[in-house]
């Protein structure tokens, strides 16, 4: 049964809820990571595409979530993690089956999961649930053009994990997790060297909870197995693999009548539980090789291979006036019901050239690099779909729900979904190189020069009819970049870059769509305090995409890559260690994202006119945690009060449905019992407010959680 508050979260909020360590606004993207107390910590390897140089020196902004932060503020999942950071918007998450996010207000193609890495290796495409974030070292955010080292993506920015590595020092943790709507979470950690040059680490997460949406329960497991190995004083090889296992009801939201939300709780489930989860796995291996031939020059080499499947039913809200009574009575919701079935392999082989070198007073910061990469996926996908209104359909026929008064039927009585959507086996292969090049041209004066050529190869073949599909665009993607610091503690810049992303599909005469293509530009300025207590950046950012896919004005059911779009914007980030022992993260954004052509929607073929917003993208949006560190008989304690706010977005394409700004204030506190033990916990949605956090329709629209309580002990070890 679902209770509201457990008695493990009632007992310990009494004393404190957790609080988040810094997010850092200026990284170093180099092999070191900052701790919150601006000690260097030195890690076994570098991350391929990101060189040596310092983040003063970097023409971008970048932001950086510790994994302390996130451990502390209790974020276990990457959608959480990113309302951290500024600019960014939650997005379409298919019913809670993947991550789907905006950067300064571009989001890609919203019909797959939307892209990021893992220690630079692609972990967006791939249909392995949610992302967890148990055993994560940071996560960095590069927002701005950087597709002259990362290739195909999206013009915003990249978002890179990078996991705990072995360590040569014994260490390890536990942790258990206790919260509202019988939320259980727990956690470990371990490494330890074998021998003198080879470590192991063993980290893993197991959770499983109800929901505040009636019926929904959920369970996950993942487990990341890794060794380093010190072949010599300046060669070492690592690897890791890691699997995750999650059980996740198909929930398509909540519904809108006549545009206005809230006619029915954000707790109602308009679902069926007889579908059971759907269930996803994820297999990855990373392989890494690292030599330095001397201080100023190394090589990367690298290689990934990770599995993927996603198998399960769910019931869609029809969105066709034509077969949903629901438009005409408010009540009568028809669904379609689909069986999805995915899965999907992907190789990537990389390897880089670092180094420094001086000609003519100057001093190059160079990067050399190639990749390779071949994605292969199976899609499948059935559905039973609700007959036309002007066939009088029973009840059943429309495998109907009434929305006041939800009756569940049991997986027998479904409907079989019996009709073909896809079966199609797609190959992507892409090879690229790049080259970067950032010169000191004097103390305050550094220039990044930086181009990508990249080689696209799609085939998609049709298992129906036989066809096969190809295209084969290739793609130079430019980048250059000033920076100057005038003094040691300022430092502004100016960045522009172009990138591209393939589309996928043909138009009616069988052409393949031509790629996207991007354009943006970057200036912004970075401040540090010679004592590293205050940091802080500002950002302005103008972006324009074109070639996005749209309804074909001519022949129905047919889609064409004619649309454009824009994006500008102003982003402001701000960590302080402040007097009496408070500190401050902040952080704001304005995005003004929206269609520069007059199209139709490629989903619903509503007219999108010049200057429409882009879905899901706040005009406004801000996030504050203030809080104070003190003690409670000796022992060190923290307690502080957050505010996020995201503004009115745009909920369906081509209309002016839109969602709700929001407000939503937490509490955040921990206390140390002893050296090693930790209670911590946190009160989310403090007062309780009614929020939306992402649309795709009007009749599917995903409601956020309203108060919830959570506490958890750590020990390390």
């Amino acid at each position: 049964m679902k209770t509201r508050t457990s008695l493990l979260c009632t007992a310990a909020l009494a004393v404190c809820a957790a609080a988040p360590a810094f997010a850092q606004t200026d990284p170093a993207p180099a092999p070191a990571a900052s701790d919150e107390s601006g000690d260097v910590r030195v890690v076994a390897q570098r991350q391929q595409y990101v060189g040596t140089v310092p983040a003063k020196d970097v023409p971008q902004n970048i932001v950086t979530l510790s994994g302390a932060t996130l451990e502390a503020a209790g974020i276990t999942r990457l959608s959480d993690a990113l309302d951290l950071v500024s600019g960014v918007a939650r997005q379409n998450s298919y019913g809670g089956l993947w991550d789907g996010f905006a950067v300064r207000g571009f989001a890609g193609d919203i019909n797959v999961p939307s892209g990021f890495l893992v220690n630079g290796f692609n972990y967006g495409r791939g249909f392995g649930g949610p992302r967890d974030v148990s055993g994560v070292e940071r996560m960095d955010v590069l927002k701005g053009p950087t597709s002259a080292l990362f290739g195909r993506g999206e013009p915003g920015g990249t978002i890179n994990i990078i996991t705990k590595k072995p360590q040569f020092d014994p260490a390890g943790s536990v942790m258990f997790q206790g919260g509202s709507y019988n939320n259980f979470r727990a956690e470990a950690d371990y490494t330890t060297p074998l021998t003198g040059g080879l470590a192991v680490r063993l980290n893993g997460a197991f959770e499983d909870a109800d929901s505040f949406r009636d019926t929904v329960h959920t369970r996950k497991y993942t487990v990341s197995p890794s060794a380093l190995w010190n072949i010599a004083d300046h060669t070492s090889l690592s690897y890791q693999f890691s699997y995750t296992h999650q059980e996740i009801p198909f929930d398509r939201g909540v519904v809108a009548f006549g545009g206005k939300l809230g006619i029915v709780p954000v707790s109602r489930f308009l679902g069926e539980p007889g579908d059971g989860p759907t269930k996803t796995n994820d297999y990855g291996h990373q392989l890494q090789f690292q030599h330095d031939f001397s201080d100023k020059w190394g090589i990367l080499l690298g290689a990934g291979y990770r599995t993927t499947d996603l198998e399960g039913f769910g019931e869609t809200p029809e969105l066709v006036a034509s077969r949903q009574p629901f438009f005409t009575d408010g009540r009568t919701l028809a669904r379609q019901r689909r069986y999805t079935k995915y899965n999907t392999k992907d190789l990537v082989l990389r390897g880089e050239i670092n180094g420094e070198f001086d000609t003519f007073g100057l001093t190059h910061h160079v990067l050399i690099g190639a990749d390779y990469d071949e994605f292969k996926f199976n899609n499948y996908q059935t559905r039973y779909r609700p007959p036309a209104l002007s066939s009088n359909p029973t009840f059943a026929q429309q495998n109907a729900i009434d929305i006041y008064n939800p009756v569940y039927a049991t997986a027998a009585a479904l409907p079989v979904p019996n009709s073909l959507v896809f079966n199609q086996y797609e190959v992507d292969k892409t090879w690229g190189v790049y080259l970067q090049d950032q010169i000191d041209v004097t103390e305050q004066i550094k220039i990044r020069l930086g181009g990508r050529y990249d080689n696209f190869t799609q085939s998609i073949l049709n298992r129906v009819s036989g066809a096969t599909t190809p295209q084969h665009p290739d793609a130079f993607s430019p980048q250059v970049g000033i920076v100057y610091e005038p003094t040691k503690t300022l430092s502004v810049y100016f960045s522009y870059g172009k990138g591209f992303r393939a589309n996928t599909g043909v138009d009616f005469g069988g052409t393949p769509f031509a790629p996207e293509k991007t354009e943006s530009y970057e200036v912004g300025a970075k401040y540090v305090t010679p004592d590293h207590r205050v940091t802080a950046s500002v950002a302005l950012f103008k972006m324009k995409k074109d070639n996005i896919i749209t309804a074909d004005p001519v022949h129905s059911g047919y889609v064409i890559a004619i649309g454009t779009a824009e994006s500008k914007g102003v982003e402001f980030d701000l960590t302080a260690k402040l007097p009496y022992d408070f500190r401050l993260m902040g952080n704001f954004a304005y995005v003004d994202a929206y269609s520069t052509s007059s199209v139709l929607d490629p989903d619903f073929g509503k007219v999108v006119a010049i200057g429409d917003p882009l879905i899901n993208i706040p005009a406004y949006s801000g996030n504050v945690i203030l809080f104070k560190d003190f003690s409670i008989v000796g022992k060190a304690s923290s307690l502080g009060v957050g505010v996020n706010y995201v503004d009115k977005r745009l909920g369906e394409t081509g209309t002016k449905f839109t969602l709700p700004s929001y407000a939503l204030v937490r509490i955040l506190a921990s206390t140390h019992l002893t050296d090693r033990l930790e209670l911590s916990g946190e009160v989310n949605n403090l007062f309780d407010k009614t929020w939306y956090a992402n649309s795709y329709a009007a009749l599917w629209v995903q409601p956020g959680a309203p108060r919830t309580f959570t506490a958890r002990l750590r020990y390390k070890f």
